[in-house]
């Protein structure tokens, strides 16, 4: 069994140098993971000067420890939806999912990318009783957006209900970003960490550790800003963590989940059966080995044993919607996806480079990051409270190592052998090196 997502290893991934001297670009993209590489593939045809600087390796972390589900039948989240806005707003949402779809799909073709796509039903199922009216309404919500619905049924999961749309794909994610780059003309730096950014008259100064960028535009695309200020980013999303395995199993081509948390996501890969469960606040019950052993319970059901076993963490919004677009002047976000990253991280890029040439893009109102909805101060309140969760779970859990985001204590993850944060998802290997942000400096393992 190996403690890695099973595309990481299944792949060869391009290395990047480290930047070692100074810059200065037109459009600086912070976060090598799908929204970084989707924006830089998306201004592959202006004469802008364009950058991307990784903390880490590219595709490594979030994107390449995901599922590679391309769906628009979200669990629960078009209710989260619909009830923080209104209809039309979800309305709107569906579409931009199967706009990305489609645009991931053309783009696949048309650069010829190998990475095993494949299109597939999706299923939606629950096992509680009261929530059958609420897929059953949302079965008609669905059909009254011209989309067509059907009755499902799959033996893998006990199911009280279950509904199917079409015209959805799974992939391999991390082939599918490492295609993106292979006609890329743009300097990537890995392993350069943004540890400063400061505002200059026309322009960003953006710090590493031993070198500065000056930069017109500046893109956070790193999943989780390591700055606080001015977006409060804390008060304003949380973090889902989540326990996946790939097994050998004989199955047919299909895309599930269920309908409400902890989350029961299923699909397959060539021959293997990738299995996510046990999705949970990373503020509360923070023991992994707990987790991947109730995992491996149910996958003992199966009759199946893990090849590979790894986890994820998602960063869920207050009202369901991404933040993505203008934080301030010329910086921009593309963030919380609400564990639906590859369709919203490729449309995110579509939409930041939109922004960067003036273009125009009909999502720019339905995700910009300095929207008001009615769940704003209920959420904020949440947050907060979980925030508290996370520094105290740290202090009765201590591993006596500090993360140099804002001081919570990590938590060693046995199973993985990372030091992970409970506050804000940082995660860092067992040399110390930081693997995840918000944290964007190393840890002393000694100390």
């Amino acid at each position: 069994m190996k403690n890695i997502s099973i595309w990481k290893d299944t792949v060869l991934a391009k290395e990047y140098p480290k930047l070692n001297e100074d810059k200065s670009v037109d459009v600086l993209i912070i976060g090598g993971g799908i929204t970084g590489v989707s924006t830089l593939y998306h201004l592959k045809d202006t004469n802008l000067n364009v950058m991307l600087v990784e903390q880490n390796k590219v595709g490594q972390s979030i994107t390449g420890s995901s599922t590679g589900k391309l769906s628009y039948l979200q669990n629960d989240l078009i209710d989260k939806i619909r009830n923080s806005f209104n209809d039309l707003t979800a309305t709107k949402y569906i579409k931009a999912e199967r706009d990305a779809i489609d645009m991931i799909v053309k783009v696949i073709n048309k650069e010829k990318i190998s990475c095993d796509l494949e299109r597939v039903d999706s299923y939606l199922y629950t096992n509680i009783e009261k929530e059958i009216g609420k897929i059953k309404d949302l079965e008609k919500f669905l059909k009254k957006s011209s989309i067509e619905v059907e009755h499902g049924n799959v033996d893998l999961v006990k199911s009280k209900f279950m509904i199917k749309v079409k015209d959805t794909y799974i992939f391999h994610p991390l082939k599918f970003i490492y295609g993106l780059l292979r006609k890329n003309k743009y300097p990537i730096y890995e392993d350069t960490s943004i540890i400063k950014i400061d505002v200059c008259d026309d322009y960003y100064m953006c710090y590493t550790k031993d070198n500065k960028i000056k930069a017109k535009w500046v893109i956070i695309a790193s999943h989780y800003p390591y700055f606080n200020i001015p977006f409060l980013f804390p008060i304003k999303c949380s973090l889902e963590k989540s326990y996946i395995s790939a097994c050998k199993y004989d199955v047919n081509p299909l895309s599930l989940i269920s309908y409400s948390n902890p989350f029961i996501s299923i699909r397959n890969y060539r021959d293997y059966l990738i299995y996510l469960s046990n999705s949970h606040s990373i503020n509360n019950d923070t023991c992994d080995k707990k987790h991947y052993e109730e995992l491996i319970k149910k996958l003992n059901d199966l009759k199946v044993k893990p090849d590979y076993l790894w986890s994820n963490i998602d960063i869920m919004t207050n009202d369901g919607l991404p933040y993505i677009g203008v934080l301030k002047d010329n910086m921009l976000i593309g963030t919380g996806y609400n564990t639906w990253g590859l369709a919203n991280g490729f449309l995110a890029g579509k939409i930041l480079s939109d922004i960067i040439i003036g273009k125009n893009n009909r999502y720019i109102y339905l995700f910009d990051p300095k929207r008001d909805n009615a769940s704003k101060f209920i959420g904020i309140a949440g947050n907060i409270i979980k925030n508290i969760e996370g520094y105290i779970n740290g202090y009765i859990n201590t591993s006596h190592k500090t993360c140099p985001h804002l001081g919570c204590k990590l938590i060693y993850n046995e199973v993985e052998d990372t030091f992970d944060c409970p506050c804000h998802g940082s995660r860092f290997d067992s040399s110390g090196k930081c693997i995840s942000g918000p944290a964007n400096k190393n840890i002393d393992i000694k100390k």
